[in-house]
């Protein structure tokens, strides 16, 4: 049965109602299953008699269904063949005739696309979209250019190859010549139609997608077509980086018209080519500085220009970076004039950035602290400063140190001038620091002929303590220069500083108290030279209640579940608190559960900021971690019911969340029976459609390892173990993403059950690990095995051993053993890395030399080459682990965010020592290798006697007396 046009377009229309959304997703879901689904979708988006909002979800979904079915792995096709080349032959001239709001979809689903079959798969693409190009119709070449740069900008991040410079040779040589063509064609169109408006506005648009282009095709080398016409190309350019025309602005003041994007673009690629090719385009880039400055001067304060101003402040940066072109600078009364007509101006408040402030506060925050600002008139001017500021430090700190007197001065006559305080202080942040500006210390190191504390105590630490009349602005930045240069006051001064930013916390303006919560938060993050903390658990612990009572207040304030999430840096700093008084929550833990089990349950209706419930849960791993060793029924028992309905409501961006702290509560009491809670969980953790999901898996993997050894009677009695190893297959035939896991399952299962129950299934597993390793595996497989290996040879206690391996070995594969020792475990054994695995190797070895029949009698030389390997291991013992910290201090910043799996760090497995008992690892070898000496009367030392080298002997003997 296909599936049918009608029934998706009313799904792909109910999909866009919120209250049939998810029915709607899920119906959607097993449509996908029905052949030409994928065709039927472009059919919807082509079909002009359906409303624009069903197409529109139609290209949507059509870019997510390509995302995740077009290839495999292995870039194999996950589409039948003939709807493979169908999508190819059609995608393009369907792009080319949709409205502008389904192309930019297409041109996404296009990229795809290209990412796993251009060019070798797909060598016709250059060919069609150049046979579309046409000297005049604008909508069509739009479409066409759409395509190509959707296709093209892929090259701009990467880093260079013989494949990639394959793949843009192979573009230019087709693309290049018309390319060149269409640029002078729609130069000539833009003269024709200067006065029609509409068809003026279209080639402008040509226009800036050439310009794009321009740079996709010069991001990774400069194109010879290029080369050899770059003052004809560069002329043209500079021709619209001046060029103006009324009919072309735009009314609305925030809007920004085709032709601030072109020029925008120009100097973006102006930009690259003084970076990348200065000594092609030295001399040409003249009139590209002296325009760039004319531009700057002139052009208004409105926010449609901030792209064009951010862009040309971006050129201007470069040519200060390169010493022939920044000696123009070189001068106190230029940079007078630079600071005066285009510093000053763009660092200066306007009020879209004060109503912003005020009506926005939390988008106002991320794009002055998360360099999402990187296009605003501020950050760019502030970069093209501190160029400066790097080639004539004393110059620069000179002349913009006039301007800052002179704005605080303003202030101090008249304090309702606050913006000229706020212009001050900001001047000062950009001449005072230098290098870069790093999320765990701030600024490091700053101007010498400055000084940052001075500077804070006498304009500043005003602001900072002051109760009332103080605008929030100033409020604002007097807590951004403590967060900034935070790494610049000593303990002293920070013991001073800490109790004001705090009370600014209690602030009723958002962005005052969110700032607190920042700079609070870096702070108790911050740590001196020696790796401790500036403030600890016993500094920290004594206003830790009242703290975190009040950052809950301000999460919760609006209890709408897109309200509570806003705002994550709140909850960053709740985490925060949490790790640093560690144990110390012990009196408030009941508390802090309480609202952050009520958190859970309102954002679980409808997650929407990954950031906010990523801390969230750090937070829980947090008090899980400190608060479980010693209460673990109390956090059982109340984290069960709102864990247990993430689980029942399908809500997949806390699943591996919740996995985690699952696991974390298991592991904080590895012994004692199970509770019925989670005797009930192990039936669904083994349904395999939970472990399809790839973001599930490391925290299943996990939570699985967690649970077996501690109901491994009822997982026998039960008949759950095949299942389990099902799970353990099933990850072994995963690719290198999810084998590892899979070794986690497996050695739970080894450690938790009596051989008896392992000796059935010993040879399937060793047949699925055998065949991995004969498929080329990377090195941390082959690792992970030789651990698996040398855990399996140290239990000859339970039944196991090394004896044991080779008995099963032999049922798979006559003396395959033999060369699976020789060639991966004994040189792999030599590359563990990690202590305990070392440990587990070193005991393994030694019981094989005591203890092992094959190797006393079958393997001869064997027994000598582990005894050297022993031995080898031995020279650099692994120590035992210690220290509680394991990696709380993995900076949250550093983490991806993806609908994957992200870690919990405050929680993060403890490696588990297979050996605790054995400390000192040299003496036990001996006294173990002595006493089975003895055991067997004598057998060890003949053996000594008989297979090693004298060298070797007297090592070993050395270790046995």
């Amino acid at each position: 049965m296909a599936a049918d046009l009608q029934t998706v377009a009313q799904l792909l229309q109910a999909t866009l109602d919120p209250r049939q959304h998810k029915q709607a997703e899920l119906a959607l879901k097993e449509q996908e299953k029905l052949p030409g689904f994928s065709l039927l979708l472009l059919n919807i988006v082509a079909t002009e008699s359906l409303p624009l909002n069903t197409r529109l979800s139609g290209a949507l979904f059509f870019k997510n269904f390509i995302k995740f079915n077009w290839v495999d792995e292995d870039g194999t096709y996950r589409l039948p063949e003939n709807e493979v080349v169908t999508i190819k032959k059609e995608l393009i001239g369907l792009m080319i005739s949709v409205p502008a709001s389904l192309q930019a979809q297409l041109g996404e689903s296009i990229s795809l696309i290209a990412d796993s079959d251009f060019w070798t798969r797909w060598d016709t693409l250059v060919d069609d979209l150049v046979s579309r190009l046409t000297p005049d119709n604008a909508k069509v070449n739009i479409g066409v250019l759409e395509v190509a740069h959707s296709i093209f900008r892929r090259w701009r991040p990467l880093f260079s190859s013989d494949e990639l410079y394959t793949e843009i040779n192979h573009v230019l040589a087709k693309f290049g010549e018309p390319y060149v063509q269409l640029l002078i064609s729609t130069d000539r169109q833009i003269d024709a139609n200067k006065d029609n408006k509409d068809a003026l506005k279209q080639h402008v648009e040509v226009m800036n997608l050439l310009v794009k282009l321009f740079f996709d095709l010069s991001c990774q080398d400069l194109p010879p077509i290029f080369e050899d016409n770059l003052a004809s190309v560069t002329g043209l350019l500079h021709k619209y980086l001046t060029y103006d025309n009324t009919l072309l602005a735009t009314d609305d003041d925030s809007e920004s018209g085709p032709l601030e994007f072109v020029k925008a673009g120009i100097c973006e690629a102006m930009t690259l080519y003084l970076q990348k090719y200065e000594d092609a385009f030295g001399e040409l880039c003249k009139p590209f500085i002296t325009s760039t400055w004319n531009l700057l001067t002139t052009i208004g304060p409105e926010t449609k220009f901030d792209i064009l101003v951010s862009k040309a402040l971006h050129f201007l940066t470069a040519v200060a970076s390169i010493n022939t072109h920044a000696q123009n600078f070189n001068n106190e009364e230029v940079l007078g004039q630079v600071v005066e007509k285009v510093i000053l101006p763009n660092v200066s408040l306007r009020e879209s950035d004060i109503e912003q402030f005020e009506d926005e506060p939390i988008e106002y925050i991320r794009r002055d602290l998360e360099g999402s600002d990187a296009d605003t008139r501020r950050r760019a001017a502030t970069d093209f400063l501190r160029q400066l500021l790097e080639k004539f430090e004393e110059l620069v700190t000179s002349v913009v140190g006039r301007y800052i007197t002179h704005y605080l001065a303003e202030f101090a006559k008249n304090s309702s001038e606050w913006k000229s305080k706020d212009t001050a202080v900001y001047l000062f942040s950009a001449i005072a620091a230098k290098g870069v500006i790093t999320t765990t210390h701030g600024v490091k190191t700053t101007n010498s002929l400055v000084n940052v504390v001075d500077f804070f105590q006498n304009n500043i630490a005003n602001d900072l303590v002051a109760d009332i009349g103080v605008e929030p602005i100033l409020k604002v930045d007097a807590i951004k220069f403590l967060y900034t240069f935070r790494s610049q006051l000593t303990k002293a001064q920070w013991s001073a500083a800490f109790p004001p930013l705090v009370k600014n916390l209690a602030s009723s303006n958002y962005v005052v108290y969110t700032y607190a919560s920042i700079a609070v938060e870096r702070v108790l993050f911050l740590t001196n030279d020696a790796g401790q903390h500036i403030f600890g658990k016993d500094e920290v612990t004594p206003f830790a209640k009242d703290l975190l009572e009040h950052l809950f207040q301000l999460i919760e304030k609006d209890p709408a579940p897109e309200k509570i999430q806003e705002n994550e840096f709140l909850m960053r700093c709740v985490m925060r608190v949490l790790v640093v008084i560690k144990d110390g929550v012990l009196p408030i833990t009941d508390n802090v559960l309480q609202h952050l089990i009520k958190i859970t349950e309102i954002i679980g209706q409808n997650p929407s900021n990954p950031r906010f419930y990523y801390y969230h849960f750090e937070a829980m791993g947090a008090l899980v971690r400190y608060t479980a060793p010693s209460q673990p029924e109390k956090l059982e028992n109340d984290l069960y019911p709102p864990f247990a309905g993430i689980l029942h409501n399908d809500v997949q961006e806390f699943m591996p969340y919740v996995f985690q702290l699952f696991a974390a509560l298991l592991e904080a009491r590895p012994q004692g029976p199970l509770s019925e809670y989670y005797k009930a969980l192990v039936g669904p953790i083994l349904m395999p459609t939970l472990w399809e999901s790839r973001g599930n898996v490391p925290a299943l993997a996990r939570l699985l390892s967690s649970l077996v050894p501690r109901s491994a009677a009822d997982i026998v009695a039960n008949n759950q173990v095949e299942p389990i190893l099902g799970i353990f297959q099933k990850l072994m035939a995963g690719k290198t993403k999810t084998e590892l896991y899979g070794f986690d399952v497996l050695e739970a299962v080894i450690t938790s059950c009596d051989s008896t129950v392992i000796q059935q299934y010993f040879p399937t597993i060793l047949t699925i690990i055998l065949t991995r390793l004969n498929n080329n595996p990377p090195e941390k497989f082959k690792q992970r095995f030789v651990r698996f290996y040398h855990l399996i040879s140290s239990r000859d206690q339970s039944g196991l051993g090394a004896d044991f391996f080779i008995r099963n070995a032999d049922i798979v594969q006559e003396n395959v053993y033999v060369p699976l020792y020789l060639t991966i475990i004994l040189p792999t054994t030599q590359q563990l890395a990690k202590p305990l695995d070392r440990k587990l190797a070193v005991v393994s070895l030694t019981k094989t030399l005591a203890d092992s029949q094959s190797f006393a009698v079958r393997y001869v030389k064997g027994w000598a080459k582990s005894c050297e390997a022993l031995l080898k291991l031995l020279e650099n013992p692994p120590m035992p682990v210690t220290g509680d910290d394991i990696g709380v201090e993995v900076d949250v910043d550093d983490v991806g965010f993806g609908v994957g799996f992200t870690p919990l760090n405050t929680c993060k497995k403890v490696p588990r020592d297979e050996w605790p008992d054995v400390t000192d690892v040299k003496s036990w070898v001996g006294s173990y290798l002595k006493a089975a000496d003895a055991r067997q009367g004598g057998k060890i030392g003949g053996y000594a006697n008989e297979r090693l080298s004298s060298e070797a002997k007297t090592v070993l003997v050395s270790y046995m007396q």
